[in-house]
């Protein structure tokens, strides 16, 4: 876990895909979802698989999660389509794989090859395949995506005011280059993606000031959950308003943040708002 020292009496800890980038729809669209049809050969429901993932991935409460738990997830959602039973395919559910889920906290690639290297097991290998791909397709596919508007103005309001930490489930090479490409990586003390840890364990940083100075910005329930467990405040950006939330941040979140007026009445209308976004169940029908 990165150990913040801190230089101002305030956190601010920040999701990147989807929140300050769009390019959630992108990745999973274009780069996750084609390599678990290919890697997982689901070729005969591909339309299911693209359904399923991107319900899970996108659409869901479960959105934003880290991308082994997801690829599970999908993969039970398939199981439960009649669809996909009538089609005479037959989903398996990696329990290698949901196993290291449980007890791994840094679900990344260099854990997975850990495990693979100690257990040699043939689904972790498949599952690491599989990432190891996802990571090259992102690379090839995702560029010249900027900041959401007003991401970048908010940065700048909280420069010198507040320490801030990337705090995301997205590999750490691709957060940096996409920092780096445009040139917002210098307002944060440090970029910390899936191998420095959970989101969690990241926002556990905020110990280290007082009560209601610290903040998780975030576009995902799994962003919220990790800032409660820290007595983080959070700020949602709202799925598919994002340019919206930034707004309402730039104007009037990160001044109430900064005066102690965020915690109470304004951060519970902000997570009932949030809460309305997005269901936890599909649309579709399911084998009872």
């Amino acid at each position: 876990m990165y150990e913040i020292t801190p230089k101002h009496d305030f956190l601010v800890g920040i999701d990147s895909d989807g929140c300050v980038f769009d390019t959630m729809e992108l990745k999973h669209k274009e780069c996750f979802i084609p390599n678990i049809i290919k890697f997982y050969k689901l070729q005969a429901i591909s339309k299911y698989v693209r359904e399923a993932a991107e319900f899970v991935n996108l659409y869901s409460k479960g959105r934003g999660i880290n991308r082994f738990p997801a690829l599970v997830e999908a993969l039970e959602w398939l199981q439960k389509r009649p669809e996909v039973a009538a089609r005479g395919v037959t989903i398996e559910i990696p329990q290698s794989l949901a196993e290291w889920i449980q007890v791994e906290t840094k679900l990344g690639n260099p854990a997975l090859e850990a495990k693979v290297k100690e257990t040699n097991d043939e689904q972790l290998q498949l599952a690491l395949a599989w990432s190891k791909k996802v990571n090259e397709t992102v690379a090839e596919m995702v560029e010249g995506v900027p900041p959401f508007p007003y991401v970048r103005k908010c940065l700048e309001k909280l420069s010198g005011k507040a320490d801030m930490l990337v705090c995301s489930a997205t590999p750490n090479e691709a957060l940096k280059a996409e920092w780096a490409e445009h040139n917002v990586d210098g307002f944060v003390e440090a970029i910390c993606g899936q191998e420095s840890g959970s989101k969690k364990e990241t926002l556990a940083n905020a110990a280290k000031y007082k009560p209601n100075h610290t903040l998780m910005i975030g576009d995902a329930p799994g962003d919220y959950r990790a800032a409660a467990a820290n007595q983080c405040l959070f700020y949602p950006i709202n799925p598919g308003e994002e340019e919206a939330s930034w707004q309402r941040f730039y104007e009037e979140g990160i001044d109430k943040f900064l005066n102690d007026q965020f915690a109470g009445d304004y951060q519970q209308k902000l997570l009932n708002e949030f809460d309305a976004f997005l269901p936890e169940k599909p649309s579709w029908k399911l084998i009872s």
